[in-house]
């Protein structure tokens, strides 16, 4: 590969490197990958991933799922010295 092939390929992963930082602060992306899987990227360090089946079986029961986690916040950020069951 000559110096000029080297950085042109720098600038042009440079570029898609500032692109991809660009549309991580842009909020939620979507994708759906060749096998199925949905992946939501934007709510944390990593993307959540779930297949088909999973996203239906979350879709079942919304409330449940949404309490499970309020509940699993409320416990993680409660102070040390106040009791929560679970812990």
């Amino acid at each position: 590969m000559s110096d000029e092939d080297m950085k042109a390929e720098l600038e042009r992963l440079r570029s898609e490197n500032a692109a991809l930082k660009k549309g991580a602060s842009d909020g939620i992306r979507i994708k759906v990958s060749e096998k199925g899987a949905v992946s939501v990227y934007g709510m944390g360090r990593f993307p959540v991933t779930l297949y088909k089946e999973q996203w239906l079986k979350l879709r079942k029961d919304p409330l449940r799922a949404a309490g499970v986690a309020r509940c699993a916040y409320d416990q993680r950020s409660a102070p040390a010295d106040t009791p929560t069951h679970g812990r």
